[in-house]
């Protein structure tokens, strides 16, 4: 019986000590930002300044529009796309090569402050050349 007195000295403690309160349940997790898709299967148009140019992207032929050059037309087989991004690799009947960067990213060519809703570089002959890009059935214009 020498425990029962025992057993109730600790039942008081016990009564006696602060009882844990219930965390509020936490929050669920925000939900995962949802990638970014384009569709770059469409007909797109990636042009820049100084110098100026253009890229027209229809199916597999891309076209680099020069002031003052002939227009050239390059073959892509593909594009490599990867999330935000697509990239194409051409290569023109002389041989030339091209390589055009898409990127989904605000643009604005700098000199219109028309705004693009992706970024473009193209490499051609040595030449690194920047500006924007937007599907051609979309593409940004003055007063409109």
């Amino acid at each position: 019986m020498k425990l029962a007195p025992m057993f109730l000295a600790l039942l008081a403690l016990a009564a006696c000590q602060r009882q844990a309160t219930e965390a509020p349940a936490a929050s669920p997790p925000d939900p995962p930002p949802a990638p970014t898709v384009s569709d770059f299967g469409q007909p797109m148009t990636a042009r820049g300044n100084e110098p100026f140019w253009a890229v027209r992207i229809e199916g597999v032929t891309l076209t680099l529009l020069r002031p003052g050059e002939p227009e050239l037309a390059f073959q892509a087989p593909g594009m490599t796309a990867s999330p935000g991004q697509a990239i194409w690799g051409a290569r023109a009947a002389d041989g030339q090569t091209l390589k055009l960067t898409l990127r989904i990213s605000e643009c604005s060519d700098g000199m219109s402050d028309l705004r693009y809703p992706m970024a473009a570089e193209v490499e051609v002959a040595g030449q690194l050349m920047t500006g924007c890009a937007a599907k051609t059935a979309e593409l940004p214009r003055e007063g409109g």
